[in-house]
């Protein structure tokens, strides 16, 4: 739970508010999408969440404990893949669980696991630089899975690969939080991408952030991409374009 967050970062000309008074509940199991202009904060409130930086005031909580910085269960999947190029897939995996109580056999498993649950299945010798920027993303959303978060966060995980790339990534993201039952916060610009994988999307103004509405996305999963052009998924889009513009300054 996100209550009254606000944050502001120390500028040449003072305090700039980025997040003003956010709050929001996730449920166990629900994947809600975040939408709002460039630079509305977003990102920031991400990182938020995931321990990553401190709000000036505000409250944030995980199954009623408070969250004070990065843990575990709260896994991020960045924008720019966040992998180390001189560890190949395999090793960039199991990084990401040095610091579980695990052996180095457990650790191992749960990589494989990972790994052939994004299509990833032969590439475990392979090093960033030969893959593909999908593929490099699928090892960033292997290595966020390994852990077995209790919170998925998506930091516009998309936004680097190519729009066919995009499309099929998010078709199997939707798979993967769908089968495991995952809670998921995903931040996105691209508003057909929130309301196909949400179960909820959030609407923020520009800078400072503020939630101007939340929209339920009531279409069964599973989904697939052909529901982008039904009436009713036209019609969410046409209502989260126009709050856009009218708070976006």
């Amino acid at each position: 739970m996100v209550k009254d967050l606000y944050k502001s970062f120390n500028t040449q000309n003072g305090a700039l508010p980025v997040i003003d008074k956010i709050g929001f509940e996730v449920s166990p199991g629900e994947v809600v999408t975040i939408v709002g202009a460039s630079g509305s904060g977003k990102t920031t409130l991400l990182r938020m969440i995931a321990g990553l930086e401190s709000p000036d005031r505000g409250t944030m909580t995980l199954d009623g404990k408070a969250i004070t910085g990065p843990a575990p269960e709260r896994a991020m999947i960045f924008q720019h893949f966040g992998l180390m190029p001189w560890l190949n897939v395999m090793q960039n995996v199991v990084f990401g669980l040095k610091s579980l109580p695990l052996s180095a056999d457990e650790k191992i498993q749960r990589a494989r696991e990972s790994i052939a649950r994004v299509g990833l299945m032969g590439f475990e010798d392979f090093h960033p630089k030969h893959l593909s920027g999908g593929m490099q993303q699928r090892v960033g959303i292997a290595r966020a899975l390994a852990v077995r978060p209790s919170v998925l966060l998506c930091d516009e995980p998309f936004a680097a690969v190519d729009a066919m790339t995009r499309l099929l990534m998010q078709t199997d993201l939707l798979g993967i939080v769908t089968e495991q039952h995952a809670t998921a916060l995903l931040v996105t610009h691209d508003i057909e991408e929130a309301l196909y994988l949400g179960d909820r999307v959030l609407v923020f103004s520009s800078r400072p952030a503020r939630l101007i509405e939340e929209i339920p996305v009531l279409i069964p999963k599973p989904r697939s991409p052909e529901i982008r052009t039904t009436p009713e998924f036209q019609a969410l889009r046409a209502k989260v374009w126009r709050l856009l513009q009218e708070h976006t300054k």
